[in-house]
């Protein structure tokens, strides 16, 4: 688990260097058109429920596995992670390389520019 933590913060470190400002640039409204991919598994109002996937309502900031009555893989539950945005950016690029055990069967958006305007999306109000 501290091997995991030091990796995570690396990589969040890695990604701010590389994406510099980069970080919540994205179109919030096109975002809403990318989240489309995301809906056959997520909810993100206030109060939404749990599908396939928990409910992604405040998800920055909040620690991962927190979502009341959602059933998390161990490695989710497990992996200390707290989602700002550069640990979306990398779990979203690639979820299963993110997080090894993850429940989430996505294979990534791998446009940049999907997951900034997916990470504008979720952290406007819902």
């Amino acid at each position: 688990v501290v091997m995991r933590k030091i990796t995570l913060a690396l990589a969040a470190v890695t990604m701010s260097a590389i994406g510099g400002t980069a970080f919540a640039e994205g179109d919030p409204a096109v975002g809403a058109k990318v989240f489309n991919k995301c809906k056959a598994c997520h909810t993100v109002e206030e109060g939404g429920k749990n599908k396939v996937g928990p409910n992604l309502h405040d998800i920055v900031g909040r620690a991962a596995g927190l979502v009341e009555g959602y059933r998390y893989s161990k490695a989710m539950a497990g992996s200390g992670i707290t989602w700002d945005e550069a640990t979306l950016i990398a779990y979203l690029e690639n979820p299963r390389k993110f997080v090894k055990g993850t429940k989430m069967s996505f294979a990534g958006l791998k446009k940049p520019a999907d997951r900034d305007n997916v990470i504008a999306y979720l952290k406007a109000p819902q």
